[in-house]
């Protein structure tokens, strides 16, 4: 039976960026996936949704193209192509992990891999059933999308945030059910290509993991876009009536609404695919697909780690290849930082964008801090002024005594570029004075960044 060092189940950004590092570090790695190299991040989430973003912001600005004294006077767009250029993007980074792959030296098998006990995996692929023997393994499997009881995923008309990705046809109207970053992302897309959408999200807001200012400035500039949202609203059921469904949702006062709409999508989170691997065969413990992991991301069994999605929130990318270089550190004998979850941003990238890492206020007053709170508005930033995009702010929560930078909540243009500023100062615990200290560029949309904390501590300069 052939003998592996170090095997890591799943190829997405968790398993990709701990092979490379193991590898690096004299490990030798043998990496098992199931489909595509670069997960679902790659091939079916965050990088091909963000060229179809990119495509809709330029929509978006030849719309407001006379506002920069530029008359088009017609266009029209080719969505085929659109949503072509995006599977091309996938594609080409996918082959990009791939060379990754083998500049590091890492072996690449492609299967479904399980446990068969405790120390010894079985991968099945396209040659048939091979087994191996590990000294180490990590799991890095994932997440796959949640489902709805009442209705199935067609791929036509009914879809996931992974079908719907090669989606060929534009409807007219879309029904988003989900309104966390990926329903927002498409229902902006969607909408910027001239759709009819209506947003339906079962919590009292849109975006409900920010802060809630956020979610009331990213709903008026969605409904300013013609967006309908339904917030506070569960699906009840959905029938289908020739070409459109007919969707009835329940309200929290009990009042049931129908909508009708030609496409669906079902954006209602994800589930670990922690079950896949038969995590029960190796003695590893699983609560509600979560995998149990200590503080070194080791599992119940000693052999095995566990990184990303599939050990829980956040289940965000950076994260998990984070986790991915904290692991391989870890099982090559070095040293490493633990990740602390505060620390980890979050972004949205609709128009406006929307950023955030740390606390928010209502979190920040219950863990019993004393804060300042400062809301610094983008009109008052002169490169917004000077680019027209001034819809939008900079929230800072301060801790009062130390000068300590709990959270920052940013929305409007390219705020998720801007908040690795503020990742970097929260992971040098840098406080409100070192930031006042900082020369920033001038003039740039960072600066948002430093008038809100000057302000909040009493020393405000364009505010």
């Amino acid at each position: 039976m052939d003998i592996k060092d170090l095997i890591i189940i799943g190829g997405g950004p968790a398993g990709y960026t701990c092979a490379i590092r193991a590898a690096q570090l004299g490990r030798e790695v043998t990496l098992i996936e199931k489909e595509n190299l670069g997960g679902i991040c790659l091939n079916w989430g965050c990088i091909p949704t963000k060229s179809l973003l990119r495509h809709a912001k330029f929509l978006n600005d030849i719309q407001k193209s006379s506002t920069f004294g530029v008359k088009i006077n017609g266009y029209s767009f080719d969505f085929s192509q659109i949503m072509q250029n995006s599977r091309s993007v996938a594609t080409k980074l996918e082959q990009g992990v791939k060379y990754l792959m083998k500049k590091n030296n890492v072996e690449v098998i492609y299967g479904h891999a399980k446990f068969a006990d405790p120390s010894t995996i079985t991968v099945e692929g396209k040659d048939g059933v091979k087994t191996f023997k590990f000294k180490n393994a990590v799991l890095a499997v994932g997440a796959r999308p949640k489902s709805l009881p009442f209705i199935d995923v067609d791929g036509e008309t009914v879809h996931n945030y992974r079908t719907i990705l090669a989606n060929k046809n534009l409807p007219k109207s879309l029904a988003v059910i989900g309104a966390g970053a990926i329903g927002l992302e498409f229902s902006y897309f969607f909408a910027s290509l001239g759709c009819r959408v209506t947003l339906i999200e079962a919590l009292d807001r849109i975006a409900p993991l920010e802060d809630p200012e956020i979610s009331v400035a990213l709903s008026k500039s969605f409904e300013s876009n013609g967006i309908r949202l339904m917030t506070s609203c569960s699906v009840r059921s959905i029938n289908k009536d020739g070409s459109e469904y007919t969707l009835e949702v329940q309200d929290s006062n009990g009042n049931v609404n129908k909508i009708t709409s030609e496409m669906i999508l079902i954006a209602v989170g994800v589930t670990p695919n922690s079950a896949l691997v038969e995590p029960e065969k190796a003695g590893i413990l699983v609560n509600k697909d979560i995998i149990s992991v200590n503080e070194n991301y080791q599992t119940t069994n000693p052999l095995v780690y566990a990184i990303g999605d599939c050990i829980g929130a956040p289940m965000l990318a950076h994260k998990a290849s984070h986790e991915g270089i904290i692991v391989a550190e870890i099982l090559s004998g070095h040293s490493h930082k633990a990740l602390d979850k505060e620390k980890i941003p979050s972004c949205i990238y609709t128009e406006p964008q929307v950023a955030s890492i740390g606390l928010t206020e209502e979190q920040a007053k219950a863990k019993g801090h004393s804060i300042k709170v400062l809301k610094f508005p983008l009109t008052a930033l002169g490169k917004a002024v000077a680019i027209f995009e001034t819809d939008g702010f900079c929230k800072v929560i301060i801790d009062s005594k130390y000068g300590e930078i709990l959270g920052v909540h940013m929305i409007g243009p390219e705020v998720t570029e801007i908040i690795a500023t503020v990742s970097v100062a929260k992971s040098h615990e840098a406080v409100a004075e070192s930031i006042i200290e900082t020369v920033f560029p001038h003039p740039t949309l960072s600066e948002m960044f430093l008038e809100s904390v000057a302000a909040a501590v009493g020393r405000p300069i364009n505010f």
